[in-house]
């Protein structure tokens, strides 16, 4: 019996550069959650962005932030993550180097980006619902840092994985570097991903992994998708996802659907 819905949500539970959680999805959730279905929202995002996406039901689910780094329950955090500060250094001088990209560097109290782009500040402030500190250097918050990001300014999957590559030879022995979409690359902290936090919240309810669902799009949803007893790739995902998962879908909320029917029955 299923007792746990986890799912990333940019390009997952969000699809087409969606910015706001469905009323069907919102309907569904509730409706799950009061069936006894814990649902979980695991994402590379802030965990401010990600209240404020599901504050219909906010009080009622649980939370995977910043590409496992956060595990959060109630405003209880359960698991935290971090990168080592001579790591984090070296990756933000890498990065300093580039101008097509933006650089965001985030700890548990903010997201501290670069002031390369005011469009890309007003975006993660006003449209993704972040809390931000606009800098003038990175190198100054290099300490207790979680998640280290970058968002290219154009929308080209080639020029994301070219430069992937080059980081990955440089940096892949000590972090993992993967891609988020066709415009950003995330380096997550070591010794954690999805799966790791959303381990610690199945520990936390005692419930057994076989009996969890998983969605997701992208690599850094891999883990997850191999930790839960069934998991579901989505049919526009990065090639080669489907390969980790049981199942493929192009909606989240149709098999959500299918599921309540199926506990109705």
């Amino acid at each position: 019996m299923i007792k746990l819905i986890a799912s990333d949500l940019d390009g997952t539970l969000l699809q087409n550069g969606a910015q706001a959680i469905t009323p069907r999805a919102i309907d569904l959730i509730q409706k799950l959650t009061a069936q006894g279905v814990r649902f979980v929202a695991a994402s590379g995002r802030q965990y401010n962005s990600m209240k404020t996406l599901f504050a219909p039901v906010k009080d009622d689910i649980s939370f995977v932030c910043e590409n496992g780094s956060l595990a959060i329950d109630h405003d209880e955090v359960l698991f935290r993550g971090g990168i080592d500060e001579d790591l984090v250094r070296r990756i933000i001088e890498e990065l300093l180097t580039q101008t097509q990209f933006d650089i965001t560097v985030s700890r548990e109290d903010s997201m501290y980006v670069t002031k390369r782009s005011s469009s890309f500040i007003d975006h993660l402030r006003d449209v993704v619902h972040n809390d931000l500190t606009p800098v003038d250097n990175l190198l100054d918050y290099t300490d207790n840092v979680i998640k280290i990001a970058i968002g290219s300014s154009v929308d080209g999957a080639h020029i994301v994985d070219k430069y992937q590559k080059h980081l990955q030879d440089m940096f892949g022995r000590e972090i993992k570097v993967v891609t988020s979409g066709n415009r950003w690359i995330d380096f997550i902290a070591p010794n954690t991903n999805k799966a790791v936090a959303l381990e610690k919240l199945v520990e936390h309810y005692g419930i057994d992994p076989k009996d969890c669902i998983a969605f997701g799009d992208q690599y850094n949803d891999v883990e997850m998708l191999q930790y839960v007893g069934t998991s579901y790739a989505m049919a526009n995902a990065a090639p080669g996802i489907s390969y980790y998962s049981t199942d493929v879908t192009d909606s989240v909320e149709d098999v959500l659907e299918d599921l309540l029917c199926e506990l109705d029955d």
